[in-house]
């Protein structure tokens, strides 16, 4: 795809952090480039540079620093748009946008439930954008979600282990880093020194959001996975990466050496289709005893592997784990660029004129 057929991205909320890491991510991307960013009214029509508290890895982006932020409404001079807005306002915002003729590819959770939005992550469920055309919305407009920031990790690991035996029960602890409840994010007198055993809403995200993804696609329709899941979620003083130790049933009997080897030889039904922020390996098991660890792991593949240790046999449910998801990226902006990747291949998503009111 060369320059001057560049698909031209939107992004909502584009002053927070999941809209700053959208904009990191897409500077030099080879498909998308950014047209216009958006965010609430007290930053729009300022410039980005002004806008924006930048917490990003490195100076923002010189094309977007010069950029004026405009209002969250569906005039955006841009073929699509990635929302990266809160949860308190996404719904109604991400709805006007579809409803107006644009693809909206959604961090947030408000539609992620809804019987015809794909909850996507492309390496698990790619046949599930096939509910784009469930949408009753005018034009070429319509929803695809990414899970959940956790959802993300426990699902990617699960999902060798389900095609190969079935899982039916889980049981899942999360240490969820602070870039993960945004930013200010947590308080530091809080957070110093301290694990805080509860994260609103997070649980109820994990015992539901598994059960759609690992579904079968019938017809028009998703049957949900018939998989328990009882999670506990804690925030822990850690910057990136969201660990879980997992405890999993199959509903097949397996031996260890079987279970390692399904994570070893998992290939994505993505593999091959040169998605560009897709990584070289979905999952990759570890041998080391301490392994693995966010500082030595979470930012290795471009943060889009999810990293799976400490595989052992469980004395309550079948075996156990533990797992490492780049929450930011793999979990939220460069989940949804990958998705919106395959939204490229799978023809759903093209440039097309600019989509003024």
């Amino acid at each position: 795809m060369s320059a001057n057929t560049a698909i031209r991205a939107g992004i909502l909320g584009a002053t927070g952090a999941v809209g700053q890491k959208f904009i990191e991510l897409l500077e030099g991307h080879p498909w998308f480039t950014v047209s216009a960013i958006a965010a609430s009214e007290r930053s729009a029509g300022k410039r980005y540079s002004e806008a924006a508290n930048w917490i990003g890895s490195g100076a923002i982006p010189k094309t977007v620093a010069a950029m004026t932020v405009e209002r969250c409404t569906p005039d955006l001079d841009c073929d699509f748009v990635f929302s990266g807005l809160d949860s308190s306002v996404a719904g109604e915002v991400e709805g006007a946008f579809a409803d107006a003729g644009y693809p909206v590819i959604s961090n947030a959770r408000n539609h992620r439930m809804a019987a015809s939005v794909p909850l996507l992550i492309p390496e698990v469920n790619p046949e599930h954008t096939a509910l784009i055309e469930k949408q009753a919305r005018a034009g070429e407009g319509y929803i695809v979600t990414n899970p959940n920031c956790s959802t993300v990790g426990l699902v990617c690991a699960l999902k060798p282990l389900h095609d190969a035996f079935g899982v039916d029960k889980v049981i899942v602890s999360t240490m969820q880093a602070l870039s993960g409840a945004g930013y200010p994010g947590v308080a530091s007198l809080d957070i110093e020194g301290n694990v805080i055993p509860y994260i609103g809403g997070e649980e109820d995200k994990l015992v539901t959001e598994p059960r759609k993804l690992l579904g079968r696609l019938d017809g028009s329709e998703i049957e949900p996975a018939e998989i328990v899941v009882s999670a506990h979620c804690n925030r822990v003083s850690v910057r990136d990466g969201h660990m879980e130790c997992v405890s999993v049933g199959l509903a097949q009997k397996a031996t260890l050496a079987q279970v390692a080897a399904s994570f070893r030889s998992y290939c994505s039904p993505v593999t091959g289709m040169g998605l560009p922020t897709c990584p070289p390996s979905l999952v990759e098991l570890l041998d080391g005893d301490a392994d693995p660890q966010p500082r030595r792991f979470v930012e290795r593949n471009g943060g889009m592997t999810v990293w799976v240790g400490r595989l052992r046999e469980c004395e309550v449910l079948d075996f156990k784990f533990v797992a490492l998801v780049h929450n930011t990226v793999r979990g939220a902006a460069g989940g949804a660029i990958l998705n919106a990747e395959l939204l490229v291949k799978q023809g759903y998503l093209n440039a097309r004129k600019a989509h003024i009111a």
